[in-house]
């Protein structure tokens, strides 16, 4: 079985203060894909390259304490992809792809890190930018190979996915448009055809979904959250998922690690 976690850490550096290597000793997963790391390659150096045995593949942003994502694996890739070809995204360190082929397999690994628009309409309208870009990069990746993504992806995709669903239709991360891109995504047609994994396994989940907490009010406290944290897979690799968990225990983030097991070899 192949042990697959999506987190993001909120800052690599925080969520090591909070036990978060521990854990990772502890629930043993294959690959740990990454998010929010807020530091660059000398903050990583002689400190975090390497976690509970896992080695370390980042893409890093530009700006300082800002974005960064990465992918700990226990397996060697045969590839490592930095950048999706944005433009403007890749200085912001937002993408990070482990390629695992063998002969007659194409298979990816993805981390990756939307954008949020909750900062205000700046923000917003470069999240939209984001979306317009990445998802024929998605239909590109998913004519050519197998691949799992995992990653913050700052949208709740259904009503069943927020606590608060009626009182956040004109916020970021539940506007109409945001949610037209996730179900474009995961519809039948050619512009889709990408599988939202927990779903498969979950599909009427309501309250034990959330993965993300606002830091306001006792929104963690009293279970006020959001599914912002997914694993969209291509069709077969979907179909390989077995079991979905989200640990909370120990919280070393605002968001929650979601794990995936998947009857699949690398």
């Amino acid at each position: 079985m192949f042990k697959l976690t999506s987190l993001n850490l909120n800052g690599i550096r925080s969520a090591t203060t909070k036990g978060v290597q521990a854990w990772m000793e502890q629930s043993r997963p294959d690959c740990i894909c990454v998010q929010e790391l807020k530091a660059q390659g000398p903050d990583m150096a002689g400190r975090f390259e390497e976690l509970a045995g896992l080695k370390g593949h980042f893409h890093y942003a530009e700006k300082k304490g800002y974005s960064g994502v990465g992918i700990y694996t226990r397996h060697e890739p045969s590839d490592v992809i930095t950048g999706y070809g944005s433009a403007e995204f890749d200085a912001e360190g937002r993408y990070v792809e482990l390629r695992f082929d063998r002969p007659g397999r194409r298979l990816s690994i993805i981390s990756a890190y939307f954008p949020s628009g909750s900062s205000g309409e700046e923000r917003q309208l470069a999240k939209y930018r984001f979306l317009d870009e990445f998802h024929p990069h998605l239909m590109r990746l998913k004519a050519e190979r197998e691949f799992i993504l995992c990653g913050d992806i700052n949208i709740a995709h259904q009503q069943i996915d927020l606590k608060n669903w009626r009182s956040n239709q004109k916020n970021s991360g539940f506007l109409p448009e945001e949610r037209a891109w996730m179900t474009k995504l995961l519809g039948d047609d050619a512009d889709g055809g990408l599988i939202d994994v927990y779903r498969r396994l979950q599909p009427d989940t309501t309250d034990a979904c959330y993965t993300w907490w606002s830091n306001r009010g006792q929104a963690y406290a009293n279970n006020v959250g959001w599914r912002l944290d997914y694993h969209l897979a291509s069709p077969t690799l979907a179909e390989a998922a077995r079991k979905a968990a989200i640990y909370k225990d120990v919280k070393f983030s605002d968001h929650a690690p979601l794990t995936i097991d998947y009857a699949l070899e690398l």
